[in-house]
């Protein structure tokens, strides 16, 4: 390497920024009729890709707050949020300057219990309610990809668990 590309590489990393801190929801909820978990994914406003909810901390709120907060704003979803993190993902933003920095998302599970009809971004977005394979097929993001898969792989053991102590035709079994 000449001392010019080493010198140039040195000076990219001093003014190279940590990444910007956002929260997110894995949106979920149990179809009724086949007993399937499905998760709520919705479009990106400037770019059309596959997101979850996700937004910039907020004064005063905690992180599952923020999730759980800007999951209802972007997607009019409401319901119980987990207060420990399933993982986090990276991505690159690019802000309204057009500049683009790196963000890294801390995403929480939140079960949908309501759909507001209204809502602060109602119209500027699609959402859709899909199966875990299908949502981790439709995201760019390697690392949520994985969130979303061991999300599944932790609400599978879930249902299996409940369908169990509920026993045949749905009959809750009486503890001993």
């Amino acid at each position: 390497m000449t001392l010019l590309a080493r010198l140039a590489s040195d000076v990219q990393l001093m003014f190279r920024r940590p990444p910007r801190q956002q929260y997110g929801a894995i949106c979920y909820r149990v179809n009724k009729k086949s007993g399937d978990a499905e998760v709520l994914l919705m479009t990106s406003r400037d770019t059309g890709r596959w997101v979850i909810p996700k937004g910039w901390p907020m004064t005063g709120k905690c992180a599952h707050e923020v999730a759980a907060q800007e999951a209802f704003e972007e997607a009019g979803v409401r319901g119980t949020v987990e207060t420990e993190t399933l993982g986090a993902y990276s991505y690159p933003k690019v802000l309204r300057d057009g500049v683009q920095v790196a963000c890294k998302v801390q995403v929480y599970a939140l079960e949908v219990t309501d759909m507001a009809k209204n809502f602060k971004e109602k119209g500027e977005r699609r959402i859709e309610w899909v199966s875990f394979d299908e949502a981790a097929g439709r995201v760019r993001e390697p690392e949520l990809r994985g969130l979303l898969l061991a999300f599944k792989r932790k609400m599978t053991e879930r249902l299996a668990a409940i369908a169990v102590k509920q026993g045949p035709a749905g009959k809750q079994i009486p503890a001993e």
